[in-house]
């Protein structure tokens, strides 16, 4: 019988995969049985939901909940993987008179039901194999667009050539390609420059603990941080 049964909220670091995470909460807590209900590239931080013991059954659930995002984008340079962390491909001024208005009005036309196609840079797998490495190899190969709805996506902060948003969406949207796909409605191109995950469904970054928090903690504490699956799911069914 599992010591740990529940979900646990991280609050998950730049630069590390949520592979690593899920790694290093299998060894602090000694338990095999550790899964996520949906992943972060390793630019991104915020929140990761973590399952731990039982709770991974209800990983499908769970990876269906709607997400919200708070990030950054820069508008004027393309790069390959439509984050700042690519190749630049393409460099294009910033249309003048372009205001904070005008930008928000631009984002705004990204709203509703859409079909949104997955980046080559991603670990989205066609015929077995991550997109990602295709890309690595310089291949570009055909890919199915998916289904998304973003419900918001607000303007917080304009600084020309940056911006700061927010965004709140359906589960499986790229936020990097909203933000390059704005770029290329603009005319100028963009990439995202930073992005946070604030909540995922009803759970929120507030309440997440970092991973070094997590191996200080006593077995007792970490008992009190998971949620049960009864409560995290009310209307699942073990």
């Amino acid at each position: 019988m599992n010591e740990f049964d529940g979900v646990l909220l991280i609050d998950k670091a730049q630069g590390c995969s949520s592979h690593d995470v899920v790694n290093k909460v299998r060894k602090c807590l000694k338990i095999r049985s550790v899964g996520h209900a949906g992943t972060l590239d390793p630019l991104a931080t915020g929140l990761l939901v973590i399952l731990v013991g039982k709770a991974t059954k209800l990983s499908q659930y769970l990876m269906s909940n709607d997400k919200v995002y708070w990030g950054k984008f820069v508008l004027g340079i393309e790069t390959n993987t439509q984050d700042c962390e690519g190749e630049v491909v393409a460099t294009l001024p910033v249309p003048e008179g372009l205001d904070a208005e005008s930008l928000q009005r631009a984002m705004s036309g990204f709203l509703g039901d859409q079909y949104q196609m997955p980046p080559m840079f991603s670990a989205k797998k066609v015929g077995g194999i991550p997109l990602y490495k295709l890309a690595r190899q310089g291949q570009e190969v055909e890919r199915q667009p998916r289904f998304i709805y973003i419900s918001r996506f607000e303007l917080l902060e304009f600084n020309s050539p940056e911006a700061v948003f927010e965004l709140a969406c359906t589960k499986g949207t790229y936020v990097r390609t909203v933000c390059h796909d704005l770029g290329k409605r603009i005319g100028c191109g963009a990439n995202m420059t930073a992005l946070r995950r604030i909540s995922s469904g009803k759970f929120n970054v507030k309440d997440a603990v970092t991973i070094e928090q997590l191996q200080s903690m006593s077995t007792s504490a970490i008992k009190k941080q998971l949620i049960p699956v009864a409560a995290a799911a009310p209307s699942f069914a073990l």
